[in-house]
């Protein structure tokens, strides 16, 4: 029997925040109205370890969630096998009214990809969060990888893809 390498390379819950928090981009997958999945890269934001999206309210994924909540979030990073580090996230996203939540969600995603909030920046904020609603996505089951604690010796880029 080989050696069970999925628990070499699972990341622990700690590894697992730093490396969202430090992602600027995740895939978040609803179920179109045939079953067929929905995939869009989005911007998001951290409150509490929650991920939350904001989103248009008439947006395709926005309606998706609204007739069925299931979803994935992925986030992933490295160019090589040597280096490759992802989180899948299962669970239910849900459509969120309440302007308060919407608020926080619009500021945690300014500070994350534009920099620290201020009055200064509020006209910025208000203008970005028009027309839009909150998701957050609560988790079910978590799947993480992180192939850098194999120990392999470092792969050189290389391929059509590489730069």
């Amino acid at each position: 029997m080989g050696i069970n390498q999925r628990s070499q390379v699972e990341m622990t819950e700690e590894e697992i925040q730093s490396f969202l928090a430090g992602k600027r981009t995740a895939n978040l997958i609803t179920l179109g109205a045939t079953g067929h999945p929905h995939a869009v890269a989005m911007w998001f934001g951290l409150i509490d370890g929650v991920i939350w999206f904001e989103t248009k309210a008439k947006a395709q994924k926005a309606i998706n969630i609204g007739r069925d909540s299931r979803a994935t979030v992925l986030v992933e990073d490295g160019l090589t096998y040597d280096t490759l580090r992802g989180v899948s996230l299962e669970g239910n996203a849900h459509i969120v009214h309440d302007p308060d939540a919407l608020w926080k969600v619009g500021v945690s995603v300014w500070e994350r990809y534009n920099g620290p909030y201020s009055e200064e920046v509020k006209p910025l904020v208000e203008f970005m969060l028009l027309k839009r609603v909150a998701v957050r996505f609560d988790v079910e089951r978590t799947r993480s990888w992180d192939h850098r604690k194999l120990g392999l010796d470092p792969i050189p880029l290389g391929g059509t893809t590489a730069p």
